[in-house]
């Protein structure tokens, strides 16, 4: 287990996925540890919200930007060359599953062989630095055991799940090859309000706003009754930092144990603003998946027992705080 309190001495890390959803709360997290973060900025990322998040939690000053894609192996060794980074988190990829169905080969090439330019980067220009990939529940797919833990077999479900299976075992393979310190964090569901509108949890709470301020009607949804294990950013980023500072790297399986289904979810977001969710959401077909994982619920023990690491913030403390952020960007006309 590992001291939580521990603060480096003048350390430096570079994120890719900086401008995401867990990459501003890892910064932020890391800035107030005081660490110098360096952060992946993508040309193709470039538009007028690239930087919304990082200037949601007042942090884009304090991060170094610096251009350069997952997909160019040139630009990430040039990046180790310059910065020499303590620990690399690797939180960048085409994260929408939905999306994955459109656009397997991009999804493939950015979050399968982009984590392993990143492992050869570091192998090359800086092999002791400390490296996190950020791996997904969607890898269980369809699952093989009720509970999943670090042991339990995949079966991913979607081209987003199988470019991430890619990533997770070349990371295991690095590190068992090359002696690397990589490691690999299994994380299921979690969401802020930093989460984008494509994602089911922020379409959700986003609507539940939009209907109480009279915006529209209705929610329009796919299954909702397929169930997922929620937790908040904040808390898994933590995990994140906490496995960087074991002495041996290992993988870890972050969630919170509770199963949750999305229609619950939903009433969660209108109960908040005095609404039925059942008087407003439209099952439509078109946002059923090809191939839908109706159930993930992980087991958190070995990150409880080994990293000390617990969420915080409960599943209707999380949806209320989104709703309330979704309210805020609605009244000032932000999205």
């Amino acid at each position: 287990m590992i001291n939580q309190d521990t603060s480096p001495q003048m350390s430096t890390a570079f994120i890719t996925g900086v401008t995401g959803q867990d990459g501003a709360y890892l910064a932020a997290l890391l800035l107030d540890k005081g660490y110098t973060v360096i952060g992946l900025k993508p040309r193709r990322s470039i538009g007028s919200d690239s930087l919304a998040r990082l200037d949601w939690l007042g942090i884009t000053d304090r991060i170094t930007l610096v251009d350069g894609d997952l997909i160019d192996l040139a630009s990430l060794i040039r990046i180790l060359q310059d910065y020499q980074p303590d620990e690399v988190y690797n939180l960048g990829a085409q994260s929408y599953v939905g999306s994955s169905w459109q656009q397997p080969l991009l999804t493939g090439q950015v979050t399968g062989i982009g984590a392993v330019n990143v492992l050869e980067a570091i192998r090359l220009v800086r092999p002791d630095a400390r490296f996190y990939q950020a791996s997904t529940s969607e890898m269980y797919g369809m699952i093989q055991e009720p509970e999943q833990s670090e042991t339990t077999p995949f079966y991913p479900r979607s081209p987003y799940a199988c470019a991430k299976l890619y990533a997770h075992s070349m990371t295991v393979n690095y590190r068992e090859s090359f002696e690397m310190y990589a490691c690999s964090g299994i994380l299921f569901n979690h969401e802020s309000p930093l989460r984008g509108l494509e994602f089911v949890t922020r379409k959700v709470t986003d609507g539940a706003a939009r209907i109480a301020e009279g915006l529209q009607k209705n929610l329009r949804l796919g299954n909702i009754d397929a169930k997922r294990d929620w937790g908040h950013a904040e808390d898994y980023v933590r995990a994140m930092w906490m496995m960087l500072q074991m002495e041996q790297p290992d993988d870890f399986v972050i969630a919170t144990g509770v199963t949750t289904t999305v229609r619950d979810m939903c009433q969660l977001a209108f109960d908040h603003v005095g609404l039925n969710a059942d008087d407003h959401i439209v099952i439509d077909p078109e946002f059923f998946r090809p191939a839908e994982v109706e159930v993930l619920l992980g087991n958190p023990g070995k990150a409880r027992d080994e990293l000390g690491w617990e969420p915080k913030i409960s599943l209707k403390q999380m949806i209320e705080q989104m709703v309330d952020a979704d309210l805020v960007r609605i009244r000032q006309g932000r999205e």
